[in-house]
């Protein structure tokens, strides 16, 4: 695709994001940028969501990770429609009864300050590293499609792409937000849609083909039964779930969003919705990763070796210069819409958990200005690091580190809410460092200690289990000690 074209269609899009930022900024301030006023309709939060979870990961990743595990991630989208419905009548009203501007207070009022501060801690930790993920595909796609032409390295990319992140957010925060993700969700499925017709179209075939082309391959297997299998269903299903209640429920960056609609039901309303837009989306994008194996084979095209490559290489190389136009907006919106609510989200967390802004009266706007440039300059940092050493799957990778990250957060809520017990707030910080390292050490030495078996998404549970017991033991301790000096 020509260099020129690229530069046109990023050029377009910027601009048109821009002025969204534009008339959503009139007269913002601290509660516009971290709450929108709480005014969002939650129709449109709910369609916008579906861009940011979908992200770049989905629409590059999945598609090529079908040729590898076939259609067994769709295992996992349904322990997701549980998980939503989980968020939707437990974790939301909570959230709204308690006025939250940010979802880890809850862990003060719950436990204390250094519960609180842990929290929001491993959230920035594990949001920093899969938003920067996430934009590092987009970046490497507008390496390919347009700086390479120009000899300009990687860093540069990555800095022009975050910083027009960084222009169009600064000012109204998650109000703009909400109306770009609406933007940037149309241009994603739009992208996926038109890439599959472009490719019958190249195959010869009509919509009516497309079922039975997609059943009679092998590659939409979606149920695995082996046990040892990282792919098996049970242990995929509940890994969906709980990670979607981590990685959505506990993520301020998904719930920021929601906690903009009016009121309960209008949030609940608005992630029911956006649950099952987000399955149909899934599987478009589960069809198109069929399709473009059956394309590489009818024409004899070399399997790239990672598979995250397949898809970007035929659009932009092979599929004309529609569906590369498609394809690109697609990959561009699909980044944007995940980035850009990270990064304020990872502002608002900062703010409100580590600095307590709300006590800085006279200089609210300036912190928050000051922190929201900080992260921008973080992430740039950790995509440029993560560009030197990455050699997996983003999928894989994204979700694995979660896995980690996320494992002491959903240990931390799941026992605040099953248990009514106090704990020693001061020792959780401990623990909660101490999960994920033992989790880690399980998951590298699984196949040798247990027979072959191997850990998937679940080390997710099995991190949150080591979290909550350690809680428990700080409480069977504190108890203890009492029971002692009486």
């Amino acid at each position: 695709m020509s260099p020129l074209i690229v530069f046109g269609v990023i050029a377009a899009y910027f601009a048109m994001l821009m002025v969204i930022s534009y008339f959503t900024s009139k007269k913002s301030d601290n509660d516009t940028f971290f709450t929108g006023n709480k005014q969002s309709p939650w129709y449109l939060v709910a369609y916008g969501m579906v861009g940011a979870s979908l992200s770049g990961v989905t629409f590059i990743s999945v598609p090529g990770e079908v040729g590898n595990t076939a259609w067994t991630y769709l295992q996992f989208v349904m322990g997701n429609m549980v998980g939503y419905a989980v968020i939707a009548f437990v974790l939301v009203p909570l959230f709204y009864r308690l006025n939250l501007i940010s979802i880890y207070e809850y862990l003060n009022d719950r436990f204390g300050m250094k519960s609180y501060r842990t929290g929001a801690s491993f959230f920035i930790i594990s949001q920093t590293i899969g938003a920067s993920f996430r934009l590092f595909l987009a970046a490497l796609v507008l390496q390919i499609a347009f700086f390479n032409a120009f000899g300009i390295p990687f860093w540069v990319t990555v800095f022009i792409t975050i910083l027009l992140i960084w222009l169009y957010t600064y000012k109204a925060g998650i109000k703009t937000i909400v109306y770009t993700d609406t933007l940037q969700t149309t241009f994603l499925l739009a992208a996926v849609v038109i890439s599959i017709v472009v490719i019958l179209q190249h195959l010869d075939l009509k919509i009516g083909d497309l079922y039975g082309v997609v059943s009679s391959n092998p590659m939409s297997k979606i149920f695995e039964w082996d046990w040892l299998s990282n792919r098996n269903f049970f242990k995929t299903f509940l890994a969906g779930v709980f990670i979607t209640i981590a990685m959505n429920g506990l993520d301020q960056n998904v719930m920021q969003k929601n906690l903009t609609c009016r009121n309960i039901k209008d949030a609940q309303k608005n992630i029911l919705w956006f649950s099952v837009t987000f399955f149909l989306s899934t599987m478009l994008f589960l069809i198109l990763g069929i399709l473009i194996y059956e394309y590489a084979g009818s024409h004899n095209i070399a399997i790239p070796e990672r598979t995250d490559d397949l898809y970007p290489l035929l659009a932009l190389n092979y599929f004309g210069i529609l569906a590369g136009t498609v394809f690109l907006v697609g990959i561009v919106a699909a980044a944007f819409s995940s980035a850009d609510s990270a990064l304020t989200a990872l502002t608002t967390s900062f703010c409100v958990d580590i600095l307590d802004i709300r006590k800085k009266q006279s200089s609210q706007k300036n912190i928050r200005q000051y922190v929201h440039i900080g992260f921008t300059l973080v992430m740039f940092t950790v995509i440029v690091i993560f560009n030197a050493f990455n050699d997996s799957s983003v999928v894989s990778a994204v979700f694995k580190v979660a896995g980690f990250t996320y494992g002491p957060l959903l240990g931390l809520f799941a026992f605040g809410l099953m248990f009514k017990q106090k704990i020693n707030d001061k020792l959780v910080p401990y623990i909660c460092i101490l999960s994920p390292i033992l989790s880690l050490v399980l998951d590298l030495n699984s196949e040798a200690w247990f027979n072959g078996f191997k850990f998937g998404f679940e080390i997710l549970l099995i991190n949150a289990m080591i979290t909550m017991i350690g809680l428990w033991m700080l409480t069977q301790r504190k108890n203890t000690v009492i029971t002692n000096s009486n």
